[in-house]
């Protein structure tokens, strides 16, 4: 009995002896966590002894010589802690070698570690630290507090619970002053003009824009229903510093099932309050946009209680010819409610019935020169006409409608109204670039979100006939006014258009360049219900696409892959919805 034991005993002395799996795994870790840190530790000690020494850092080597310790860790044992804190100290390094060098590579190695940090380590504690030392970099140093304000929206954006939120927000007011975003409200005694009430309707949404003179504060409230005075639920709107127009219409009739009118008064002798008499809403958002100013309230609602007629697009009112202003203002919002859950595929009913080309510009608003007599404005109602009739052709069943048809100047709040009234289930809005290096050239797609990029910024602010301190301003608060937007389906859709249009220009012209997929705020985009894009065909500036785009038969071939791209994606949207994914 005893001998048959013995194997058994043996093996639990081995199970006891030699470490598990896990165990050994956790040693090395240990074990390479201690290397780590001896060597971080090391580091550490050859930075401050450089730092405390005015003779060695006047020595460029004696910089790298530090910097190089550091990088031995996170290239070492990139998974470590420790990785994340040499990183760190290495951009933090070369930021204060360039106080010694000023050589630009220093800072842009700086920035490039820094941003090293924040996508290999978002969830460290020095994530944030690295996000806001990068829009300091460009704000301080490199002298761009557009491209700092973006850095810093990140911060804001992304690291919403990180101990250096408090200190980016400070800065993002410092940047907004450097880029003469200050309020320039009017410091005379003269009260702003309230000019103009617009709206568009149908039973589920309502666009209602209220246009001014110059810019102004404002805020709002929401009121219960009071059966005791006869009153029902109220939005209202209080304008500072404004007085009515003597040329505005003060009562306007809505009644579309969601809103019964809107209503403008002096509200005190320096503010004008507009109300809006609620019969059924579920939703609303309020926004300012400039140049001319204006305050967009759009409001949404089920429909279960509208009118049996619904009105198709019908604005009330002309718009108001507001002046222009240098004025700006953040808006105050509520968030919205779309439901998310709900699929495309299953909201469309496994179709696109209605698709709203934007043709860029018009009228009064040439948009960039093409070739003397011949205008952005002009080139983009070429391609929208060319692509109407392209797609009624070959997508069966699908209804064109145009934002204008003609050579008119149609406001860009105007535009987006106009497909969410006539229920587009896509919406696409055609323009034509430009830069001021001319060898730029190329084609490239945006979706509506914050700009990740100075050019995006400077594309953006061309498009919404604005400045880029404009931008800056709208980005701080685009995250509220995209709540009802369809993001991921608008950047399916341009990924889709953008690949179309690529691989329509390879079979005839060698000489391209796909600029890709990028986002921005635009405008145009703001509040639409439905995949929006916006596509840039080509630069007027570059004198090889000024041919092209003076050219049909490069229109045509543009409207061919815009089609294709569509075409590709109703198809992945019909499939997703059918549940046939593959195999």
């Amino acid at each position: 009995m005893m001998l048959k034991k013995i194997p058994y005993i043996f093996l639990m002395i081995l199970f006891i002896l030699i470490p598990t799996q896990r165990e050994a795994v956790s040693a090395e870790a240990s074990g390479n966590s201690t290397f780590a840190q001896q060597l971080l530790s090391k580091a550490d000690r050859s930075r401050r002894s450089l730092l405390e020494s005015a003779s060695r850092m006047k020595y460029r080597d004696k910089w790298f010589e530090c910097i190089s310790k550091y990088k031995d860790i996170y290239e070492k044992y990139p998974k470590s802690d420790q990785a994340a804190w040499a990183i760190y100290q290495s951009a933090g390094l070369y930021r204060k070698l360039y106080k010694y060098s000023y050589l630009e590579e220093d800072l842009d190695n700086a920035l490039a570690l820094y941003e090293k940090l924040i996508e290999g380590y978002k969830d460290h504690r020095l994530a944030d630290d690295a996000q806001y030392y990068r829009g300091e970099i460009y704000y301080r140093e490199k002298n761009n507090p557009t491209q700092a304000f973006v850095e810093l929206l990140k911060l804001d954006n992304n690291f919403p619970s990180g101990d250096m939120r408090s200190k980016g927000k400070a800065m993002m007011n410092e940047v907004s002053v450097a880029l003469g975003k200050e309020e320039e409200i009017t410091a005379s005694n003269e009260l702003v003009a309230v000019r103009n009430i617009r709206h568009w309707s149908t039973s589920t949404y309502t666009r209602v824009v209220i246009d001014t003179d110059m810019a102004v504060k404002y805020s709002y409230n929401l009121l219960k229903e009071d059966k005791t005075i006869d009153k029902p639920r109220r939005l209202y709107i209080d304008l500072e510093n404004s007085r009515v127009g003597s040329d505005i219409v003060s009562s306007i009739p809505i009644k579309d099932g969601l809103l019964r009118e809107a209503r403008a008064a002096q509200y005190d002798k320096d503010t004008v309050r507009v109300v809006l008499d609620i019969d059924n809403i579920e939703d609303y958002k309020i926004f300012s946009l400039y140049d001319p100013f204006r305050v967009v309230i759009d409001v949404q609602g089920s429909g279960s209680q509208a009118k049996q007629t619904e009105k198709k697009g019908v604005a009330s009112n002309t718009a108001g010819s507001a002046a222009s202003t240098r004025a700006a203002r953040k808006g105050i919002f509520k968030p919205g409610g779309a439901d998310e859950t709900v699929s495309l595929a299953g909201q469309l009913g496994l179709s696109v019935k209605t698709i709203v080309i934007d043709p860029g510009h018009g009228g009064k608003d040439p948009g960039c020169d093409i070739n003397g007599d011949v205008k952005e404005k002009d080139v983009t109602l070429d391609l929208a006409r060319k692509l109407k009739a392209k797609i009624e052709k070959e997508i069966e069943g699908c209804k064109v409608l145009l934002t204008r048809d003609k050579d008119i100047f149609v406001p860009l709040d105007e535009r987006t109204a106009f497909a969410n009234v006539n229920k587009a289930d896509l919406f696409i809005s055609l323009h034509v670039n430009a830069h001021k290096q001319e060898s730029v050239y190329g084609i490239e797609t945006y979706f509506l979100n914050m700009a990740t990029d100075e050019r995006a910024v400077m594309v953006a602010a061309r498009e919404n006939a604005t400045s880029e301190k404009r931008i800056s301003d709208l980005q701080s608060i685009l995250n509220d006014l995209m709540l009802n937007t369809k993001i991921s389906e608008s950047s399916k859709l341009a990924y889709k258009v953008q690949d179309g249009m690529m691989a329509n220009i390879k079979k005839t012209y060698r000489m391209r360049k796909d600029l890709g997929v990028k986002q921005a705020p635009f405008y145009v985009l703001i509040g639409a219900e439905m995949p929006a894009v916006l596509i840039e065909i080509g630069f007027s500036t570059n004198p090889y696409e000024k041919k092209r785009l003076l050219n049909i038969d490069y229109r045509a071939l543009i409207a061919d892959g815009i089609i294709d791209g569509i075409n590709t994606y109703i198809k992945s949207i019909e499939l997703a919805g059918s549940g046939n994914i593959g195999g």
